[in-house]
Formats: C-alpha cells, structure tokens, sequence
C-alpha cells in the first residue's frame, strides 16, 4: 500500500508539474523575436561614379535622409520599433551592371528597392524584381515603358516622359514659337524615350523637325552633330539626355555661333549644368517633373535640411527619392510587417502627402498628379516659366 500511495503522489506531481510547464509564460530566452525591432532592408541603385554621379548621389542622399529621420522617429509596429537599412549599390549608369546590382538586392534579400535612377537600368531591373516579387518604387526613372508593363511590382512617385514630352512639345511650338527643330539624343532609354515623346507633340503643333541625330552619354565633343545641324537653321534644338552631355553641348553651340533656342528636359535641367555651361547657359530651358522645390508642400523645409545635412545644392531627385522612403514606410505601418508582399499589397493603397506632393498611384503604378514645370535659365539660376497640369495640393 505505501509503495501504491507513493507511485500515485509521484504521478499527480508529475502531472501537476507538465500542466504547469505548459501554462506558464515563456522565459526570457524563449521570448518571441517581436519584441526585437522591426528591421526594414531598402536597396537603392544610382550612378555614384562617372560622369552623373553627381545626380546620384543626390538621389541616395535624398533616401538616406528619409531613412534617417525615419529611424529617429522611434515608429512602432505591432509593438516593435521600426528601423530601415539602407543597401547603396553604384550602377554607373550602365544597363548591364543594373542587371548585376538587381540579382544582388535579391540575393540579400531586400524587402523594397528605391531606384534604379536611370530608365536605363530601371527597365532591364524591373524584370529582376518582378520576378523575385520585390516592390520597385522610382524616384527618377521617366521613361513610360517601366510601368506600361503590367509588372505589379513597379510603381513612380514622379511625372513620366508621355507627359513630360507633351508639355516639351507644346511648349516648344506654342510659346518658344519654334518652326523648325532639331533633335539629338543620348541613345538611352531615357533620352530617345523622352525625345520620341517631345517630337510626337511638337509635331501635332505644327512645328517641323528637321534633323534628328543621335549621340552616347559618355561623349563630350558634339562639333560634328552640331555642324549638320546648323546648315538645317533651326529655331531650336531639344536634346534628351543628361547634363554631362547637354552642358558642353551649349558651349560648343555658343562657341559655332548657333543662335538656335535649347530645350532639354529634366537630364539637363540640373545646378551643375548652369555651373558648367557658363555663360552659354543664359536664355536656356528645360522641364523637370512636378512643380518647382520652393512650392512643393514640404519643399522650403526639405532645402533648408538637405543644404544643412550635405552643404550642396539639390540637383534634381533627392525630394522625389525621399518620398519614396515614405511611401514605403506607410505601406509597412498598415501592413503591420517588413515582407516584401506585404509590402507589395499595400502600395496601390497610398494616399500620401509627401515632400513633392499629395502621392496616389493609378492601376499602372505611376503617380496621379502628373505636373511638369519649365524653367528659363537667368543670370546663374533655374527661373521657372509655368507649371502645367498640377493640382492644389489637399490641406
């Protein structure tokens, strides 16, 4: 009998002992990986060696400062504070090494690219992230065929060239009253992309092209190209490219005695093009996306942080690359997560004010608000002429 009574007390603790394993709450070292932060891995892509790294650099400058103010925030989801990493890769401007970067991202596991900055490397990247379903948000990439697609992964917070071309042309014929214009390109997706776009409108308007010839984005000497073109007497010459090209371009026009107008679009529409083309460049123009820094919702408060932070002027897309930070910070918040479809659902869904506008996307992943600004170059500065086709922003 004692040794019965014995096996049933032994028997009752061991049970009392394995219920009580099981209700009690974990220990420290089973404790849930949520109490950790939730860690956000962004991979952005721009040319930060050659000759646009200074653009590049603008871009990455403009997404780290978002990263940073983000991280300083202390933002809590579902509990966990969080925190983005920034993975900066140099594409050098170069479509194959896009393709290389893209494969590396993946390989790391990001969970949302910003980039790339070219539609160069964009485009052959796109098919890259599309495939491994990691959201894409362009800051600066404006060539149409990027989300004319169909790839869900793709998404622009800024004006693409169908647009942007459009006003380039109408402006050209319509206000610059140009009856006759040639056209050079870089031969990149972006510079034939947008100069297609602007010959398509300035067309439509009546305006006749009379020379169309094509260049590289590494080259300097345009006396060759410049020289036919002069025999043709345009009123204007639009070039589609980037300021590398556009401000010896000027230079050598001034320097040939040319007294055709130049039109560029937002590639040429930069601080160091006014810096390098001197003189030649007074009485230039060009368009950028959107609606001029100064007058964005966030613009006088974004220069007065960028100019304290990096002692430089903004070139063209660091607002553009900062907004896109954000709207993919918001698309974590309401996920409630750092996966990278989580992420990819609820990107359609933003209703964003950013820096550079009020951000929603159409069924094609580009930006709503498709406003375009030209500019007049005046005694060292980007002057603007007119904004057309913005909206006012919602208060």
């Amino acid at each position: 009998m004692k040794l019965k009574t014995l096996c049933l007390t032994l028997g009752a603790a061991l049970t009392l002992m394995a219920c009580s394993k099981s209700e009690a709450p974990p220990t420290t070292a089973e404790a849930p990986a949520a109490q950790g932060p939730l860690v956000v891995k962004i991979g952005h892509s721009a040319p930060l060696t050659g000759p646009q790294a200074h653009i590049g650099k603008d871009t990455e400058y403009g997404a780290q400062m978002a990263v940073d103010d983000v991280n300083a925030a202390n933002i809590q989801v579902n509990g966990r504070t969080l925190k983005l990493e920034l993975l900066g890769e140099d594409d050098q401007a170069d479509p194959k090494q896009g393709t290389i970067v893209a494969q590396k991202f993946v390989d790391a596991k990001v969970n949302v690219v910003v980039g790339h900055m070219n539609s160069g490397t964009t485009l052959p990247a796109s098919v890259t992230y599309a495939n491994a379903n990691i959201p894409q948000v362009s800051a600066s990439a404006t060539n149409p065929e990027y989300t004319k697609r169909g790839y869900k992964t793709a998404f622009r917070v800024m004006t693409n060239d169908e647009a942007q071309g459009k006003v380039l042309g109408e402006f050209a014929a319509d206000k610059l009253a140009a009856k006759t214009i040639a056209i050079i390109d870089d031969k990149t997706q972006y510079g034939e992309g947008i100069a297609l776009e602007f010959k398509k409108a300035a067309e439509a308007k009546g305006a006749k092209i009379v020379a169309v010839e094509h260049t590289d984005d590494k080259a300097v000497d345009f006396a060759a190209i410049l020289t036919k073109i002069k025999a043709t007497k345009p009123d204007l010459i639009f070039f589609g490219g980037m300021d590398p090209q556009a401000a010896p371009m000027s230079l050598q026009m001034k320097k040939l005695g040319i007294t055709a107008g130049l039109l560029m679009g937002d590639g040429g529409c930069t601080a160091d093009f006014l810096k390098n083309a001197g003189a030649s460049a007074e009485g230039r123009y060009c368009s950028k996306p959107g609606v001029p820094v100064e007058k964005m919702p966030g613009g006088p408060a974004f220069i007065d942080k960028y100019k304290a932070k990096y002692n430089a002027p903004i070139q063209l897309y660091a607002p553009y690359a900062y907004d896109a930070v954000m709207v993919i910070v918001e698309a974590v918040k309401r996920a409630g997560s750092a996966d990278s479809a989580a992420i990819l659902a609820e990107l359609p869904k933003t209703a964003y004010r950013g820096v550079t506008t009020d951000i929603a996307f159409d069924e094609k992943g580009d930006i709503k608000d498709a406003a375009v600004t030209l500019y007049v170059a005046k005694n060292g500065q980007w002057e603007q002429v007119e904004t057309v086709g913005s909206k006012p922003a919602a208060q």
